[in-house]
């Protein structure tokens, strides 16, 4: 039976002029802000709460954007409907009328945004702000108007906001069905009423004092909404300032709730400002960084906000984490799969225990067989059921998850998808050769036979697997499970190799599969103006054609970038590995890894300009944070800090390029502006691989193992969350000495390793410390809550 999702909604917008002249430069004196870049006001920012968020461009306007619902992805939404197209203010002063979109300056904070314009040479200063509550379908917009003049200024301030009552992405399969929207203004409440004509969505525009004049127009955006304004008369005199705050409330309950949530954010925006911003300084101080790389650094800490950006709850849905701004705003598979490790790594936990419940929840209302869903909009709608791989990286997550949580209960919880689904994956396996088959990362037509990132992934699954088996006491399921694990590492190296490409195989297919995808791919590079990769193309081509083969063979064609995931998962063995990393460096440019390795230009370029994107949204020629953050991870998997740290700086460059204090998804500034799994690439080489932290909870033990790149000889990482304990390390290298103290919380056991110096001298300075060595090694154990050493290194 179809389940019917119907949802009622009511916005409210209130004009709230303050008496008192506190305002949010105030409330943020202290915070962490990043000033964006004249060339990109012209492009989009996001204010983000987990009800609702806004997305505008930096220079204050609401334009159309967007892709997924044609140029309806900017504006205000409280998902799963849209509240408004946009807000605009204008000010009329000596008879003059100035619109405000066109600001001078765009700065982003953690939880909030502030746009400035500059007015009449500069005698007028107008700052506007949003801000989106913790926890509340709306937001505060603040205007702070300033008279820089000598003289008091005497002018009206008009605000409009425009309705677009609309449901979200793929709204038709759950009964939602836009229509036009009507207005009445009510003298009363000094309000415009909208309603969306045929559904009981509302809207509704008011004042907690008279307006001088009410306009209901035509709205300017596509789409059945309307504008509707209200108009104030502004005294200020010579060297002061007026403030205006703007309440916007949405709900999909009742009017009740929206009158509510607009009398709480109106009465409360001071203490809601005050406790987000306290929220926000506790996220930035759980994995608290602090290295000689101040970009890397600042990157860091404000990928913890953008991740928290991205969490979206919906009442009778769910909450989770979402893909990206503006055009993925709701729930992917795979996305989580990533992503959420690095939220697990900065103490994000509640988001990582949210969002695998959706997954796994929806994904057995769908499926009901293990499968993992790969998208779902966030009115329930699942537009696709899943790919191959995000069943195996499900279960892969889980295990990650549960080393870092050390919670049995949880694991116990969702060990029964993982056996379906794992039962469900071999089903794939339609040859019996242990690969299965089907797509997987890569969305290209026709790629969908066995594929080499499908099959580590399945690899890495079943060892995960047969690790939580053991611990759950399923013996014989632990054996089976490892048993395929060790049998597909073996197949993996054996027969996705290619000795004559240094690499490992796009994919495992019959010659009629590959010249059908060669000849794809040739189209391709040749619109790309890509010569060298047409030759290698049509060279691949006559190989094929000289000697054909009968049965399925491994082809290099695309140089995807998921050839690098055997060494993402460690299974690629050694002497395969460094060959293949050091191919990895042929595909690459100042910001990262190409998603398809044929689209870069025959000699790396060493310009940092910006991404040209086609007319229609589009992958190709794209250079991307995730394939870049495999590759980091691949390099410290083979004991390659200093080639990691260079995929890692590459990445960085990336940070605040067009949107302030973010990331985009397409380095440097395309696709979307925030992206979840930007945080897996930083996290998982920071905190797990160069400090080293690996934890196994349930036994309360953590061992560090750094793997520290020579620039970085001075590093801390404080206030690491695993289970119930937290960890930090303080890392310092010269010529003479290394030195490393632990501490901790509960006197758990550590288990300090340092790699080749099992011969070194050292000074300990711990209690119930113990040191041996091992393979080499230095190795400290220890239950105290504080572990120090000293080790000479000259």
């Amino acid at each position: 039976m179809k389940k019917i999702f119907l949802f009622s909604s009511c916005l409210i917008f209130s004009f709230n002029l303050l008496i008192a002249q506190e305002s949010f430069n105030d409330w943020t004196l202290d915070s962490p802000h990043i000033s964006g870049k004249a060339e990109y006001l012209a492009s989009p920012f996001v204010t983000a709460g987990d009800r609702v968020y806004v997305v505008g461009h930096q220079n204050g306007s609401f334009p159309e954007l967007g892709w997924h619902i044609e140029g309806e992805m900017g504006g205000v939404w409280n998902h799963p409907i849209k509240l408004l197209d946009g807000f605009s203010a204008e000010i009329i002063f000596n008879e003059k009328k100035i619109e405000l979109n066109n600001a001078s300056e765009f700065v982003n904070y953690p939880f909030a945004g502030k746009h400035i314009f500059q007015l009449e040479n500069k005698e007028i200063e107008v700052t506007r702000w949003q801000f989106v509550p913790d926890g509340e379908e709306g937001l505060a917009v603040q205007y702070i108007i300033q008279n820089n003049s000598s003289e008091e200024i005497n002018a009206d301030f008009i605000l409009t906001a425009s309705s677009d009552l609309r449901p979200t992405w793929l709204g038709d399969r759950t009964g939602m069905v836009d229509h036009k929207d009507l207005a009445e203004f009510l003298p009363k409440e000094n309000a415009w009423l909208v309603k969306d004509e045929n559904n009981p969505w509302f809207t509704v525009v008011g004042a907690n004092r008279d307006s001088e004049e009410q306009v209901q127009t035509k709205t300017n955006y596509k789409g059945k909404g309307i504008s509707a304004s209200q108009s104030y008369k502004l005294t200020i005199p010579a060297g002061q300032e007026e403030v205006i705050n703007f309440s916007i409330a949405g709900s999909f309950e009742s009017r009740e709730a929206v009158l509510k949530t607009y009398n709480e954010i109106r009465q409360n925006l001071k203490t809601q400002v005050a406790e987000k911003k306290e929220r926000y300084k506790a996220l930035a101080n759980k994995s608290k960084l602090t290295i000689p790389d101040k970009n890397i650094e600042q990157a860091f800490e404000w990928l913890k906000y953008n991740s928290d950006w991205l969490v979206q709850t919906v009442p009778g849905i769910g909450t989770g984490i979402t893909a990206g701004i503006p055009d993925y705003p709701w729930w992917f598979g795979v996305d989580s799969e990533y992503a959420l490790q690095g939220y697990m790594m900065v103490g994000q936990t509640d988001a990582v225990y949210s969002t695998i419940k959706l997954l796994d929840s929806m994904s057995n209302v769908v499926n009901g067989n293990g499968k993992i869903i790969h998208e779902m909009s966030t009115n329930g709608a699942v537009f696709n059921d899943g790919n191959i791989n995000e069943t195996p990286q499900f279960a892969s997550l889980i295990y990650e998850i549960f080393k870092w949580n050390g919670d049995l209960e949880f694991l116990k919880k969702y060990f029964p998808t993982i056996k379906k689904g794992l039962e469900w994956l071999q089903t794939k396996d339609t040859d019996g050769n242990l690969f299965p088959e089907g797509f997987g990362l890569m969305e290209i037509h026709g790629l969908d036979s066995e594929m080499i990132d499908v099959a580590v992934y399945s690899q890495k699954a079943f060892a995960d697997a047969s690790k939580m088996a053991k611990i759950l006491e399923e013996q014989e399921l632990a054996r089976v499970y490892a048993e395929i694990a060790a049998n597909l590492k073996k197949k993996i190296n054996e027969e996705f190799w290619s000795e004559e490409f240094n690499s490992y195989a796009d994919f495992i297919g019959t010659d009629k599969q590959a010249i059908r995808l060669i000849e794809d791919a040739i189209v391709r590079a040749d619109t790309l103006e890509k010569p060298w990769a047409v030759k290698e193309l049509k060279d691949t081509r006559s190989k094929i054609l000289a000697n054909p083969s009968k049965g399925a063979r491994p082809f290099v064609v695309h140089h995807n970038w998921v050839v690098n995931t055997p060494m993402e998962m460690q299974i690629a063995e050694p002497e395969k590995a460094l060959k293949a990393l050091n191919t990895a460096e042929k595909y690459r440019n100042p910001f990262g890894v190409f998603v398809t390795g044929i689209d870069r230009d025959e000699e790396e370029k060493t310009e940092e300009g910006s991404f040209k994107g086609g007319e229609v949204f589009t992958y190709t020629g794209a250079v991307m944070t995730l394939p870049t953050a495999v590759q980091i991870i691949a390099e410290n998997n083979y004991g390659r800090p200093e080639k990691a740290l260079e995929y890692l700086e590459r990445m960085t460059r990336s940070f605040s390029f067009a949107f302030p204090g973010s990331m985009y998804e397409v380095s440097p500034d395309y696709g979307m502006i925030s992206q979840a799994w930007n945080i897996y690439g930083y996290a998982v080489p920071i905190v797990n691989q160069f400090f080293g932290i690996q934890p196994e909870a349930i036994n309360k033990k953590i061992v560090i193992q750094p793997q520290m790149p020579n620039s970085w000889n001075k590093a801390s990482l404080e206030n690491v969350k695993i289970g119930e304990n937290e960890v930090s390390v303080l890392y310092s290298r010269s010529e003479a000495a290394l030195n490393i103290e632990i501490t901790q919380d509960k006197n758990w056991d550590l288990q300090l390793v340092l790699i080749d110096m099992a011969d070194s001298e050292y000074e300990l300075t711990s209690k119930n410390a113990k040191v041996s060595t091992e393979d080499g090694n230095l190795v400290i154990s220890g239950t105290s809550d504080k572990l120090k050493i000293s080790v000479k290194t000259d």
